[in-house]
């Protein structure tokens, strides 16, 4: 079976390596995602959806060992408020369900802050847009594939 998404997509036209893993069965926990792949959580990277005004979204990407900082977003964007996107938001601004959510071949363009601890590790994995799969691939290709990323320490 040839595994497609619009993130391999997008990685594949960008030339960057990765490889898909899948799992057995939905993981219940990151926990369980990281043993089963072979990784600690803090390879296991989240990208999760803000919504800074209406229709103003920014994608944070951060290790699976940290907590986000509001604080330190809200900061960085200039901004007093900010929450979380919907189920909804996050299909309509990323292509994705919840869960499966990551930076690449997004529909449309979108704002990225990447905490500074996601490039610990060699290896990461992040979501492969379908449930119970994830692409695997090298950290330093993470900022080569997101050109206008904007790093900085937004976890806790």
């Amino acid at each position: 079976m040839v595994f497609s998404t619009p993130a391999t997509r997008f990685l594949d036209g960008k030339s960057i390596s990765y490889r898909v893993f899948t799992h057995a069965d939905l993981p219940v926990s990151l926990e369980d995602a990281a043993i089963e792949r072979g990784q600690v959580i803090g390879q296991i990277i989240r990208s999760i959806l803000f919504r800074i005004q209406q229709d103003q979204y920014v994608l944070v990407l951060v290790a699976g060992d940290r907590h986000i900082s509001w604080k330190r977003v809200r900061s960085h964007l200039g901004v007093s408020r900010l929450s979380l996107a919907t189920g909804n938001e996050v299909r309509q601004i990323t292509g994705y369900e919840i869960g499966t959510v990551n930076p690449f071949g997004l529909p449309v363009p979108i704002r990225f802050l990447v905490d500074k601890n996601t490039f610990i590790h060699k290896e990461i994995s992040i979501g492969s847009g379908l449930r119970g799969s994830a692409i695997l691939l090298q950290s330093r290709d993470l900022s080569v594939a997101l050109e206008n990323l904007e790093m900085g320490d937004f976890s806790d």
